[in-house]
């Protein structure tokens, strides 16, 4: 059966994205703190990837913190008039590099400042609420301080949309009744399926879902698995697995990172990856293994 290739660009925040974007989180020094090891380097994958028709941007002042954003207004201010930038509050970091919670909405409130700030932007096009549960599930609990404090804040023309990150069903439909939500950030992958029903929930109502970690948690035979899936086809593990998400729905858009501009391009052209019906039955059945455990 022939290959097929799904729509390139999905609506958000009223414009036209591309569906695979850029995640700014590992222009930071490691484990996401401290400046960049090469801060000519991080400034060129940001030119880069803009230069390659990225108009979606994903980041958070917590990056660094300040790192990131700095670096991204240091290199594509002003910005094109296309370009959608995607920030998230919800943590402040520590001098130790923890992850510490802030999601008081006094936390909220100085954390767009600080995304203002850092960014040199007026209003924030999207401000992503990122619950904290677990470091990549989420748990349940109300989330409808934050998300009236986030309204509020929209109300004052500092936030253009909202939406939220590492988030159940119930914090959606909690949040919607609130407020718009244009898109919902969680763990989604080959191996980690456990958002089905929430994406095609999330597709009916034109809401975009961004996964994050795309390619993550894979024991070595569903690593093998894929790798000998993307030897047939040309192309890497990460092509493969970014390309099998851009099949799975429609409303699905990517945010990889890298610093690396050599990565950056790889990981674009995983965009232009055709995948056959037997090959997406075949990535199907990698995720067997792991659904079996749960």
């Amino acid at each position: 059966m022939s290959a097929s290739q799904p729509l390139n660009t999905f609506p958000l925040a009223g414009r036209t994205i591309r569906r695979l974007g850029y995640g700014a989180m590992q222009l930071a020094g490691p484990g996401v703190f401290g400046p960049p090891k090469d801060r000519a380097a991080a400034i060129a994958v940001l030119r880069e990837a803009v230069a390659l028709g990225v108009n979606h941007i994903d980041t958070s002042d917590y990056y660094g913190p300040h790192i990131t954003n700095q670096l991204i207004r240091e290199a594509l201010h002003p910005y094109p008039d296309d370009l959608l930038i995607v920030t998230k509050l919800g943590a402040v970091r520590g001098a130790d590099a923890a992850w510490i919670p802030a999601l008081e909405p006094a936390d909220l409130a100085r954390g767009v400042h600080d995304n203002l700030r850092n960014l040199g932007l007026e209003t924030l096009d999207i401000v992503n609420l990122r619950a904290m549960g677990d470091i990549h599930a989420p748990s349940e609990g109300s989330l409808e301080r934050q998300v009236v404090a986030l309204a509020e804040l929209q109300q004052k023309g500092l936030i253009r949309h909202i939406g939220l990150s590492n988030v159940t069903a119930t914090q959606v439909a909690e949040a919607q009744r609130i407020t718009e939500i244009v898109c919902v950030q969680n763990q989604y992958n080959l191996v980690h399926r456990h958002d089905e029903a929430l994406i095609d929930d999330l597709a009916r109502q034109g809401i975009a879902y961004v996964p994050f970690v795309p390619l993550g948690g894979f024991s070595p035979i569903q690593s093998t698995a894929l790798a000998d899936i993307a030897r047939t086809l040309g192309a890497t593990p990460m092509q493969v697995a970014l390309a099998w998400l851009l099949h799975r729905s429609p409303n699905i858009l990517l945010i990889p990172g890298t610093s690396s501009v050599g990565h950056l391009r790889e990981n674009l052209r995983a965009a232009t990856l055709a995948l056959s019906p037997d090959v997406l039955a075949a990535l199907d059945r990698i995720e067997a293994p792991a659904a079996a455990s749960h």
